[in-house]
């Protein structure tokens, strides 16, 4: 099971990578968060995938007061998005006319829907950004709309401001990628795996009495109730 849930965290997040490049080679405009690091990479002329690494490992500092714990698939994703991103830019060539920048943003929408079912499904752990999200829900009891929002209008608006790409396509993948992501996750969920107790392994036969055996259908003896264990399994800790 173990394995399953790292294969699908990578590829999920190269994926993720791979999708990052074909926003900005769309050229039709990007979510709020590339937004900002596409306009932080204009500025200091880092590649953008450096910028995608760099705001993750910042952004994972703020979890220290927000008393959120990082998991395997938190520090993966932090690094491996990038380095995808930046070879999806070295593979993807440039499109000069719209047709194909139509088709890119379409396959870039669809193509990051599989990848963040893929990695969330996986349950190691939420990337930097989303992690800040319901650290701050939690800690302000403030809903999930209203965070988020918040963060991704602060984000925009800085991003936009430092030469960042805001167009159709911010619009389309804001409006696209939650019914995606809710349509595919169930096919990429892993299941968490039950523990059966040590008292359910132990437990004893339940004894039915003759007179038990006997009962009418529909109904449950009481000597068959009394001698069943009463804990059969428990429920393994999410991820």
């Amino acid at each position: 099971m173990m394995t399953r849930r790292i294969t699908q965290l990578l590829i999920g997040l190269a994926m993720y990578g791979i999708s990052l490049a074909m926003f900005i080679r769309a050229g039709l405009g990007l979510d709020p968060w590339d937004v900002f690091h596409q306009g932080v990479s204009e500025k200091t002329g880092f590649s953008i995938g450096v910028v995608v690494i760099a705001v993750s490992f910042l952004v994972l500092l703020l979890w220290i007061p927000l008393r959120q714990m990082p998991g395997v698939g938190t520090l993966a994703n932090a690094v491996l998005v990038g380095v995808f991103a930046d070879l999806g830019l070295w593979l993807i060539p440039e499109f000069s006319h719209l047709g194909g920048q139509i088709a890119m943003l379409a396959g870039a929408v669809i193509l990051n829907g599989i990848a963040s079912a893929c990695y969330i499904g996986a349950r190691l752990g939420p990337g930097a950004r989303d992690g800040l999200m319901t650290g701050l829900v939690r800690r302000t009891g403030w809903s999930v709309r209203l965070v988020r929002t918040g963060i991704e209008v602060v984000v925009l608006a800085v991003g936009f401001l430092l030469g960042g790409s805001v167009g159709v396509g911010t619009v389309v993948y804001a409006l696209a990628i939650g019914p995606i992501v809710q349509v595919l996750l169930p096919k990429f969920m892993v299941p968490e795996p039950v523990q059966v107790s040590e008292k359910a392994r132990g437990a004893e036969p339940v004894q039915v009495s003759e007179k038990a055996r006997g009962a009418e259908p529909g109904r449950v003896p009481e000597t068959a109730n009394a001698t069943a264990p009463t804990e059969a399994v428990d429920a393994a800790p999410a991820a």
